[in-house]
């Protein structure tokens, strides 16, 4: 492996572990021994279930590749997953605010041990039940357990500030130091012990059941509108008029699905930036390596949101127009450095530029994380909360599709050029929120569990 990589890494580290010792009482926040021990019960539940999620993510392509299927067939899983995250997540994720959030997690860890299960037959079909199955796991992931915690958290008396916290060291261990570990531990399952691609699999499953019996034992249920005479259609309406009737929510919104709608591009496009040769990577350290951007960035955030300036509404705008920037260096490159016909080989000088770009990239997201997530707690209501974060991420996984679609059908220089724009786009989105986030709504939207289904019709 080249000294480079391991001199990104050790910079990366270096930076990480100064942020992390140097924090003085300004960046920190005084709570309370009973805060404390809830932050902490959730952390535990949280890396739990981002173990789970990240021992899977390297190996997906990998099984299903060694079960003979081509990269069309591939492809198509994948898109059933979005698919089935956009479609059957949406409902499901939503019903947690009226079933219970807890319920919703418990749910989560099921569903997705049923779709670690599945990775064992080499049956297609069995296979995309499985990735049926692990799109309504991502939904609930993504909503559910922020949902909980919010809920949680305001109705035992917690300061509001505090959250920050929670968010943060979620975000710090969850997708990043959790994430590092689990790609080590699963190189370790199937390389070191040669205990196939299925092994990662088995291994979440068992750290899925793990953070159930965590969840069944410690935690407590809350909801967001618990009446019996609200069905599923109703609830949907209602989150469609809160979305559509406060204009930060809807801001909220949009900036989620232009920033993770470029953030997944990503995901797919880093690997043919960095190889476009057949150049030899380390793709595992590289991965190692993002992770520990991301580390860096909500270490960063944890600083940011202990104080009172500036506020995430206007720091938010800087971090996607840096984004922007660092999409932008494989277009630069590809204009300045003629580009290589030799097949093979280390990583190209190019390719160093760039990944240079992404850790940037990856740093960013780990700012962006936190942020989103304290954003939402301010804005967005507590009766539809699942409901709404599942419509945030409605275009997201239309986009995200659209783009598994057509991956071959454009230039990479024309692909990074897009998420460019659209990160661009998002801090604009994020400079309008933060000129109206003090002024209060224009239009006034009634919970769901104040309103009259019979004095107000679906067809009017």
């Amino acid at each position: 492996m080249e000294v480079f990589y391991y001199v990104v890494f050790g910079v990366l580290g270096i930076v990480v572990a100064a942020l992390e010792l140097s924090k003085n009482n300004k960046d920190r926040i005084n709570t309370s021994s009973a805060f404390t021990s809830f932050k902490n019960n959730y952390l535990v539940v949280y890396s739990l279930m981002m173990a789970g999620d990240w021992l899977q993510g390297p190996y997906v392509y990998y099984l299903y590749s060694t079960y003979g299927f081509s990269k069309g067939d591939i492809g198509q899983l994948f898109i059933a997953g979005f698919g089935s995250s956009m479609l059957f997540g949406t409902i499901v994720g939503s019903l947690a605010d009226k079933q219970g959030r807890k319920r919703a997690c418990v749910t989560y860890c099921i569903t997705y041990i049923l779709s670690c299960i599945t990775k064992h037959s080499p049956q297609y079909k069995v296979l995309m039940v499985g990735r049926v199955l692990g799109g309504i796991a991502t939904s609930l992931l993504f909503s559910s357990f922020e949902s909980w915690l919010v809920a949680e958290h305001n109705k035992r008396g917690f300061e509001q500030q505090w959250l920050s916290i929670t968010f943060s060291k979620a975000v710090f261990f969850g997708n990043g130091l959790v994430a590092i570990i689990a790609g080590l531990f699963g190189n370790l399952l199937v390389h070191s012990f040669s205990l196939g691609p299925v092994a990662p699999f088995d291994a979440a499953a068992c750290f899925l059941a793990i953070g159930m019996a965590v969840i069944l034992s410690s935690w407590s249920e809350n909801y967001g509108d618990p009446s019996d005479n609200k069905d599923l259609i109703t609830q949907f309406r209602g989150a469609a008029v809160a979305i559509a009737s406060d204009e930060k929510i809807a801001l909220l919104g949009a900036i989620q699905s232009l920033f993770e709608g470029s953030m997944y591009t990503f995901v797919f496009l880093w690997t043919p930036a960095l190889s476009p040769n057949d150049e030899e990577i380390p793709h595992g350290f590289i991965f190692a390596t993002f992770m520990l951007a991301s580390m860096l960035g909500s270490s960063l955030a944890s600083r940011l949101l202990s104080r009172s300036s500036p506020k995430v509404e206007s720091y938010m705008q800087i971090v996607f127009l840096v984004s922007a920037a660092s999409l932008l260096l494989p277009i630069i490159m590809a204009s300045l450095v003629a580009p290589s016909k030799v097949k093979g080989g280390g990583i190209s000088f190019s390719g160093c530029f760039q990944l240079l770009g992404f850790c940037v990239f990856e740093a960013c997201v780990g700012l962006f994380w936190p942020s989103i997530m304290k954003m939402r707690s301010q804005y967005i209501p507590e009766e539809a909360r699942s409901t709404i974060m599942n419509f945030f991420r409605i275009p997201l996984n239309i986009f995200v599709c659209v783009v598994l679609y057509n991956v071959n059908a454009f230039p990479m220089t024309v692909m990074f050029g897009m998420c460019s724009v659209f990160l661009f786009i998002a801090s604009l989105l994020q400079r309008r929120l933060m000129m109206i986030a003090d002024k209060p709504k224009t239009n006034n939207w009634t919970p769901l569990n104040e309103r009259e289904t019979e004095a107000d019709p679906l067809n009017v």
